[in-house]
């Protein structure tokens, strides 16, 4: 009996610091939103990376505001973000990604997000997807559900691909590298939309689009993203099916429901 109580004891602990980190990385992106909303359709001056992917003064600045915010609440948690990397040591890790779609914001498309994730040991244990321009707010953590602008969302009940509502992000890419499997997913579902990065995903933790198959992510890409699709009871791994971490080769299946799921690994490897 003993061994129980303490077993909940430490669930309860568990859930109330996750719940604290989840408030505060809210709080942190909200103010982190209004630093890239001051640059968004202002024609920042636009650099061009060694990855060849483009960066503005509003995805440096907007990780900057995140990582002060992070450094004044969690001062001994270590940071991963896309502009400045890994600072700090330790299990414990926020992964930034300030501007997720920097392509979208430069040519105005309100379709950016920005995205915070808590990740330790046993893998993504909380996630923030903000969408700046649209007001949207997603937010999931282990054992407390996910939420939009805090009202509770759950994926939907799709089972079947045949009558699934499909992103395909990445579509360019895949046609280039993956023609097999892009000819294969434009044949499947019911209804197939193209995009990119975190708002299709964001819709399936909604229950508005039933799965997303996406191409040549990095960890702050998917690891936030992740966090939230689970807390709202949904799948998301990779090709193979396998849990997402750091070390994940950017190939990733989001999905409503594991019947859903399974045929979409199916159908990219086949």
């Amino acid at each position: 009996m003993l061994s129980l109580q303490n077993h909940r004891w430490a669930v309860r602990m568990l859930l109330s610091d996750l719940k604290s980190r989840l408030i505060a990385a809210t709080a942190i992106t909200e103010v982190a939103a209004k630093v890239a909303l001051a640059h968004f359709r202002n024609s920042p001056a636009i650099e061009t990376k060694a990855d060849q992917s483009p960066v503005t003064i509003a995805d440096t600045q907007t990780e900057q505001t995140i990582r002060d915010g992070l450094r004044q609440a969690f001062p001994d948690d270590g940071i991963f973000g896309e502009e400045y990397g890994r600072s700090g040591n330790g299990i414990n890790m926020w992964i930034i990604d300030p501007i997720d779609g920097t392509r979208s914001f430069i040519t105005g498309l309100p379709l950016f997000g920005m995205l915070l994730g808590f990740v330790n040991a046993d893998g993504p244990q909380l996630g923030v997807i903000r969408m700046p321009a649209l007001n949207e707010v997603y937010s999931g953590a282990v054992g407390l559900g996910a939420s939009c602008n805090g009202d509770p969302i759950m994926v939907s009940a799709c089972t079947k691909l045949a009558k699934a509502r499909l992103f395909i992000n990445e579509a360019d890419k895949l046609a280039v590298h993956e023609p097999q499997v892009f000819s294969r997913l434009v044949q499947s579902a019911e209804l197939r939309r193209t995009g990119a990065d975190c708002y299709p995903h964001a819709l399936v933790a909604r229950g508005l689009v039933d799965a997303v198959v996406d191409y040549d992510l990095k960890p702050y890409d998917y690891l936030p993203v992740s966090a939230v699709v689970d807390a709202a009871g949904g799948i998301m791994t990779d090709w193979q099916g396998k849990p997402l971490t750091l070390q994940s080769d950017g190939r990733t299946l989001t999905a409503a429901t594991p019947h859903l799921h399974a045929q979409l690994i199916e159908l990219v490897n086949s």
